[in-house]
């Protein structure tokens, strides 16, 4: 089921191109126990960008991982690079991404669960968090999981394009995004160019994955790998492969939900009451976290 917003047709020309107006290089930092994150989206000088709260490229070797811990009030969306990981939460849900998968998670009024490494060497991906309205944060926990060969794909002009959410080349993911969002994964052949309109009140950026490209503006400087670029105002998106290797990128775009932030650890609510709440629920077992206490992940 798409996603009631129309971003209307993802080619032609840009009128007003998005520049960049923050760039950060992420570092290696750890997270978890024992694994590795690139963290952009926040940390400290970019503590989120409204509707998202989090960005991080993963890389976690066994017996490092994410062992048990709770969510409320937001999405997690993990999209697999390399390796693979398994997850299980309290509700009897369990399965495994490999390379090229995506699983949307709905945390919504509670879910606690663990994602740890389902093999040997290193596993690679991106985790990005999205907040939901004060209307949609106790709703029931969901999932959506795709297959990499259920990824909507497209290609134009030398420009691959992997569709998680919206809308690109006329072609459309199949995921609800109820934070009205796109998501996708981008690889540029040397000497293409990609315009890509995007909804003129939505906050956009990109993560780098490999190689570099030009952003924005033709005459800029090229941006490398593990770089975050937040977009400013605009109809769209311009970039330029002037290297001579290919360029791979996650772009990401969302209507802002212009709501209070609260954030305590893995709990996203709209008021410091609503923090507390969610810290008293998961820790007596109430409204929606009821299985926690009993609950213990077999990974």
């Amino acid at each position: 089921m798409a996603s009631s917003t129309t971003m209307g047709e993802n080619h032609g020309e840009i009128k007003n191109p998005r520049q960049v107006v923050k760039m950060l290089l992420t570092e290696l930092q750890d997270e978890g126990v024992g694994a590795k994150v690139r963290r952009s989206i926040g940390r400290p000088e970019l503590r989120s960008l409204d509707p998202f709260l989090l960005l991080d490229e993963f890389q976690v070797s066994p017996p490092a991982g994410f062992p048990d811990h709770p969510h409320r009030g937001f999405e997690t969306v993990t999209y697999m690079l390399e390796g693979a990981f398994t997850h299980q939460d309290f509700a009897g849900h369990k399965g495994t991404i490999q390379a090229g998968d995506v699983q949307w998670m709905t945390a919504g009024r509670g879910i606690v669960h663990s994602e740890m490494p389902a093999g040997p060497g290193v596993q690679k991906g991106l985790q990005l968090w999205i907040n939901l309205s004060s209307k949609d944060k106790m709703i029931e926990p969901r999932y959506q999981e795709l297959q990499s060969k259920d990824i909507t794909e497209a290609e134009k002009d030398g420009v691959f394009v992997r569709i998680i959410a919206g809308e690109a080349f006329g072609a459309r993911s199949p995921v609800y995004t109820r934070t009205p969002t796109l998501y996708m994964d981008f690889t540029m052949q040397p000497g293409s160019h990609l315009q890509l309109p995007i909804p003129e009140n939505w906050n956009s950026f990109a993560y780098i994955i490999d190689g570099e490209g030009i952003f924005g503006n033709e005459k800029s400087a090229p941006v490398k790998s593990h770089h975050c670029i937040v977009f400013g105002s605009g109809d769209g998106i311009e970039v330029w492969n002037k290297s001579d290797t290919a360029l791979r990128f996650a772009l990401v775009g969302g209507q802002p939900l212009n709501e209070p932030v609260l954030q305590h650890g893995p709990f996203v609510m709209n008021t410091r009451a609503e923090i507390r709440q969610a810290m008293g629920d998961y820790y007596t077992g109430r409204n929606g976290f009821e299985r926690a206490q009993h609950w213990q992940s077999d990974q």
